[in-house]
């Protein structure tokens, strides 16, 4: 089951969405909780590489109202000689743990254990582990090496910096996939406000205004990759998780449960220059954020390719009009062809413009 929530109040939307989901049937008042975002870089979250504050404020809130009092933030940047702590402190964490009095821990510093999953030994940060209950908080964007990056390889935030080095000399899919079965993750919270369209360090962030969540990793991260354009069997660390049994990929069986699928907020997605270029094709008339960014990204996986015949439609203010071209969500119907959905995934809108 997925839960899905549109807007941009981010910290009320990521309580609502908690509230609303199966959370409770997992977590305990008296666990202790660690919050794993997603600070790869000392970037703000408007960039489109680390996870926004606001939602772990979200997590926090719904945390303490359930009765939660033993909470921290876990987190190591990336490996290329950034610090975790002015990640922290950029990112807008340190003013988050001063205001409601949440630890910090720096990763970098940790103790680590080895553990086996197969053929491979993974060296595994002690307080990642020693948590009862683990709430990942990745950003959905995109990945150069592994296209995606959401739950799976946040994860890769819990192991020292020579593990992931190692990791990438091992292929990187596979001990990823390793480490999602190592790590017990408790549920995962989605940021996927305004992630990258083209890099896990951001720099074209593409506004989408949704978090998902749920506690299936293989089931959203699979369901992610389809946002931004590709099939889950794209991933391979994904096609290696499922291999080992820690899920299955989203299907149209799958239950979605979007919470305010009818108010969805009308602003125009916005993004860097990339997806500047993509202007020229689309016209746009008061499209909803998550619809618009998943044009954008199927766009941007065709190389900009629009089709023959015009531009392509998409906004509520095409509702009851049509013409010749492509239209793109249920509200573009009227169109001679149209790519369904409320919002279409990018991977339905990159079938209709081939």
């Amino acid at each position: 089951m997925i839960y899905i929530i549109y807007g941009s109040d981010i910290a009320n939307n990521t309580y609502d969405v908690l509230k609303a989901s199966d959370i409770g049937s997992y977590l305990k008042a008296d666990h202790a909780v660690a919050i794993k975002p997603n600070l790869v870089v000392p970037r703000p979250a408007s960039d489109g590489a680390t996870t926004h504050p606001e939602v772990a404020e979200g997590i926090i809130l719904f945390l303490r109202d359930f009765g939660v009092r033993k909470i921290k933030i876990i987190e190591s940047s990336w490996v290329g000689g950034s610090s975790t702590k002015q990640a922290f402190k950029n990112c807008g964490y340190e003013e988050l743990s001063k205001k409601y009095n949440i630890p910090l821990i720096d990763l970098k510093t940790d103790s680590t254990t080895t553990l086996k999953h197969g053929d491979l030994k993974i060296e595994v940060c002690d307080e990642a582990l020693k948590t009862d209950f683990l709430i990942n908080v990745p950003v959905l964007k995109a990945h150069c090496q592994t296209n995606l990056t959401c739950c799976f390889k946040n994860l890769k935030g819990c192991i020292p910096d020579g593990e992931k080095r190692r990791f990438h000399s091992l292929g990187i899919h596979k001990p990823v996939a390793a480490l999602g079965a190592l790590i017990k993750t408790g549920y995962c919270v989605v940021d996927g406000i305004c992630g990258d369209l083209t890099f896990e360090e951001g720099g074209n962030p593409v506004t989408a205004n949704r978090i998902i969540a749920g506690r299936d990793q293989v089931l959203i991260d699979s369901y992610c990759a389809e946002l931004i354009g590709y099939r889950p069997d794209e991933i391979e660390y994904l096609t290696h998780a499922k291999k080992l049994g820690l899920g299955e990929f989203w299907s149209q069986s799958t239950k979605l449960v979007e919470l305010n699928a009818q108010q969805k907020p009308v602003h125009r997605a916005t993004g860097g220059r990339t997806a500047d270029r993509y202007k020229a094709v689309i016209d746009e008339d008061s499209a909803c954020s998550a619809c618009y960014s998943s044009l954008v990204y199927a766009l941007h996986r065709l190389g900009g390719k629009g089709r023959a015949d015009g531009k392509i439609h998409i906004g509520q203010g095409f509702r009851d009009k049509g013409g010749p071209g492509l239209g793109i969500g249920n509200c573009a119907r009227g169109f001679a062809k149209c790519v369904p959905g409320c919002p279409p995934k990018a991977t339905e809108i990159m079938d209709a413009l081939r």
